[in-house]
């Protein structure tokens, strides 16, 4: 198992390029004689291959956070073009699903049972077709208008749990690094309490020994006191 600082973030970024050659395939090398419901499936798996790859770019953001600073450039590069990729297909996804979808409306609107009102040499379409038709390319854009204003806030909320990653790691290094400090203030204390032991037990046997010294003296100064009156 490779344990380097950089492995799940290769691990993920190949996964990545997995989902993308899928989603590639099916964008652009689609089979051109697919509609109506088979592209709409084909279009609704691409879908939910652009969240897994979303979750993808998600994890390499994380894993980046762990990189050492002197590799940490080049995974940077790395991830922004994972992102531009990204961005680029949910944008032709959804080009994609919109034309789809105004081709069926457009399909709709020859058919002859597709119309409220008649067809005539005047009319291309009739005027029921031709309301429906406006509101659902109204629809479409205000969908499109959502999804993008969605997009936007999710890339803002990604950069937003990017900086409170990065600031946790900061907090999390400066509590190790006062941790640390405390660890070592606690050796030097004690290191400091049994200097002090040492000095008081000292200091105690010299009290001892003068004290021993002070009655001695006392001793031989009344022993010749003695000797020199009583004798």
């Amino acid at each position: 198992m490779d344990n380097s600082p950089t492995a799940l973030f290769d691990s993920y970024e190949q996964d990545f390029k997995q989902i993308i050659a899928s989603i590639r395939e099916k964008l652009e090398g689609g089979d051109e004689g697919e509609r109506g419901e088979q592209r709409k499936a084909a279009l609704r798996r691409v879908e939910m291959e652009l969240d897994e790859a979303d979750e993808m770019v998600s994890q390499m953001e994380i894993e980046i956070q762990g990189i050492p600073q002197s590799l940490r450039p080049s995974y940077t590069t790395r991830i922004k073009s994972a992102k531009s990729d990204l961005t680029r297909y949910k944008k032709l996804s959804k080009d994609t699903l919109a034309s789809l979808n105004r081709s069926d409306l457009l399909a709709r609107s020859h058919s002859p049972n597709g119309g409220g009102g008649g067809i005539n040499s005047d009319e291309p379409y009739g005027s029921g077709d031709r309301t429906r038709l406006l509101a659902g390319t109204a629809l479409l854009e205000d969908g499109s208008r959502r999804l993008n204003e969605s997009q936007r806030i999710a890339l803002e909320t990604e950069e937003q749990g990017a900086d409170i990653l990065r600031s946790l790691r900061g907090q999390r290094e400066q509590i190790q690094n006062s941790r640390d400090t405390l660890s070592r203030a606690d050796t030097s204390i004690d290191r400091a309490s049994g200097t002090l032991k040492k000095m008081i037990r000292r200091m105690y046997q010299q009290r001892v020994v003068t004290a021993g010294i002070v009655i001695v003296l006392i001793l031989l100064i009344l022993l010749i006191l003695w000797i020199k009156f009583f004798r």
